[in-house]
């Protein structure tokens, strides 16, 4: 028999912590590889977490709502052949150290190896993402933190693969006695498991003076307390506000080619390819081909360091059927043509719409498209998607009588027209960037070849 660590995994780089919803298991129950234990939520996006072994849940360190840091173990797991058959038993050691996680030593050292070196991660790994099954493996071989973040990865992103560590583990055969330190790790074990979870009630916090005043609001209101997720949204709103000084810039765009093509191939493009045309793949193809014109926009800020991403990745505001938003990224967007980018489009927003969207749907975005015209405005002055530099957004399409010039002199037509805007980080963009390229785009939109083939 041996004891392994579940941790809450790391959902994406800008993901420090998750909130449990939901146990699938209890102490006691039986549970296989790769099957769902429980249920979390992040700022991003709610999911499953598998357990990555199979045997007999021992014990479960935190309840439905505690919010709990990346890396930090949340349950453990008994594996081996005897694990079923001692079901019972550890049900019943379970208990005593469920009040006290801080008593999780008890067992076997093993367990609490793992304990330690997944509790450092949260801290020392900065934006380096590792797997629970790496987790695992580097904490059962007594690998250290420092150790870890210095094996060459392989995966996407430099990401540290099982290839990669069991290499490693297979090249330091030799060197063992660094498992010896890992023991002395339980101290600081206990502590991060239980304790950063308590900080977090500080946003609720916030949040009291609000409720403490409701007294204040009369008799003929109705006090409706926010969802999770408004929450969460209403938080990240502000601290863009506050990490980023906004300017938004506005221009127009003259759609009727778009208009005109969209509503000439929509059915065959439909019936050759089983996909909807809509305008969202169009406006991010713009969009891609303006950013491969003007790098910088597709940028990060890091303290006083510009990071310039070369992947180009589209995040697409999309509703929620509770009224919520929710941004899904199209990864790569300047890899693909437009069938590529419709599916893409139609996959993400029908996910969004059924609550299927994984934690990865929503990360690595570089830049963002918000179509406010979708709920009939104009134009808007959106936020922008942290820590992005910019986001662009598109209004209702509206045919207007428009002064065209022609070689037989201006005549005034009815043309389908549409707002664009774009708010920006004033930290690195200025004026001139944040304007040209919003030009660039209403420039690309308007020379759209009404003949394009599907």
């Amino acid at each position: 028999m041996a004891l392994v660590d579940l941790v809450m995994p790391k959902m994406g780089e800008s993901i420090m912590e998750a909130t449990v919803l939901k146990w699938h298991k209890q102490p006691g129950d039986t549970v296989e590889m790769d099957e769902t234990v429980l249920e979390i939520a992040t700022d991003k996006v709610d999911s499953e977490v598998p357990s990555t072994a199979a045997g007999v849940v021992k014990e479960i360190l935190f309840e439905v709502d505690d919010v709990v840091p990346v890396g930090t173990v949340i349950a453990r797991i008994e594996s081996g052949a005897a694990a079923a058959e001692s079901a019972p038993a550890v049900a019943a050691v379970a208990e005593p150290p469920k009040p006290e996680p801080a008593a999780a030593p008890q067992p076997a050292p093993q367990p609490v190896q793992p304990a330690a070196s997944a509790a450092s991660v949260a801290p020392s790994a900065g934006n380096r993402f590792y797997s629970p099954l790496v987790l695992n493996i580097a904490a059962k071989e007594g690998i250290s933190m420092s150790e870890l973040e210095n094996i060459p990865g392989t995966g996407s992103e430099g990401r540290v693969s099982k290839k990669d560590i069991l290499a490693y583990v297979k090249n330091r055969a030799n060197g063992a006695p660094q498992a010896t330190p890992q023991p002395a790790a339980p101290q600081p074990a206990p502590a991060p498991t239980p304790q950063p979870a308590a900080p977090q009630p500080a946003p609720s916090a916030s949040a009291a003076p609000a409720a403490s005043s409701t007294a204040d609001y009369g008799s003929n209101v109705e006090v409706i307390e926010m969802d999770r997720m408004r929450k969460l949204i209403a938080k990240h709103m502000v601290n863009s506000k506050a990490t980023s000084p906004h300017v938004t810039s506005f221009t127009e765009a003259d759609v009727t080619n778009i208009v005109n093509w969209r509503n000439k191939v929509k059915g065959e493009f439909q019936s050759k390819y089983g996909e909807k045309i809509t305008y969202t793949p169009i406006f991010i193809e713009a969009i891609v081909n303006c950013i491969r014109r003007n790098p910088m926009i597709n940028a990060s800020v890091d303290g006083d360091k510009i990071i310039v991403k070369k992947d180009i990745n589209i995040g697409m505001a999309t509703a929620l059927p509770s009224g919520n938003l929710i941004v899904p990224v199209i990864k790569n967007a300047d890899t693909k043509n437009l069938l590529g980018l419709s599916k893409d489009v139609n996959g993400m927003a029908n996910a969004a719409r059924n609550n299927k969207l994984k934690a990865d749907d929503t990360q690595g975005g570089t830049f963002t498209l918000t179509n406010v015209g979708t709920f009939g405005s104009l134009m808007g002055t959106p936020i922008i998607n942290q820590p992005q530099v910019a986001i662009l957004a598109v209004g209702t399409i509206k045919k207007r009588p428009m002064v065209m010039e022609t070689e037989h002199g201006d005549v005034i037509a009815i043309r389908h027209m549409m707002y664009l805007s774009m708010s920006y980080d004033h930290r690195i963009v200025d004026g001139s960037l944040g304007a040209s390229f919003l030009t660039d785009v209403a420039n690309e939109l308007e020379a759209f070849d009404v003949n394009r083939g599907v």
